[in-house]
């Protein structure tokens, strides 16, 4: 079974990283990009019974730092 979880920075938390894409991407002449985020994806290969609830423990204590960023989980 895999998991894959996405993490991303809250709404009002500044992006420093998503900023510089954007800037970088603005040298390069895609003037239509108004607003990058920049997040992470961590792929879980999982044992069998493992549950999207044991998923959700392991990134509210490591994988996502809960303050400043948000995460949602796919099992798959």
């Amino acid at each position: 079974m895999k998991a894959r979880v996405h993490v991303m920075l809250k709404n009002g938390v500044l992006d420093p990283q998503g900023e510089a894409v954007r800037h970088a991407l603005g040298a390069m002449g895609f003037a239509g990009v108004e607003g990058v985020r920049q997040g992470k994806v961590i792929e879980l290969d999982l044992a069998e019974g493992t549950s999207e609830a044991d998923v959700t423990a392991m990134c509210e204590k490591l994988l996502a730092n809960t303050v400043i960023e948000s995460f949602t989980v796919e099992i798959a």
